[in-house]
């Protein structure tokens, strides 16, 4: 799964399909086509992602495989997940 490369973070959901912090897009549309559909809970979650494509996925839930060996993506430009520790005086745990 491409957010649970050691060299990629994890999203906050730690990788449960719970939030959308690993919100990837995916460059290109014949390796996209090549991943199985996206499950409920992820289309689910994909609907609160900021900037939405076509081609979304979250990396949390792409297996990889040989079909889209070498698949490449992008970060939007932003997400909408926080935590209270992102506001500043937040008490940090």
């Amino acid at each position: 799964m491409l957010a649970h490369n050691p060299s990629i973070s994890t999203g906050a959901c730690g990788g449960s399909c719970a939030c959308s912090t690993c919100h990837v897009i995916i460059d290109d549309p014949a390796k996209f086509d090549a991943m199985p559909e996206p499950s409920d809970d992820e289309n689910d979650m994909l609907d609160l992602a900021f900037g939405l494509t076509e081609t979304s996925r979250l990396g949390c839930q792409v297996k990889m495989s040989k079909e889209i060996d070498g698949v490449k993506v992008r970060l939007p430009s932003m997400t909408r997940n926080l935590q209270a520790a992102d506001f500043k005086g937040a008490k940090k745990s």
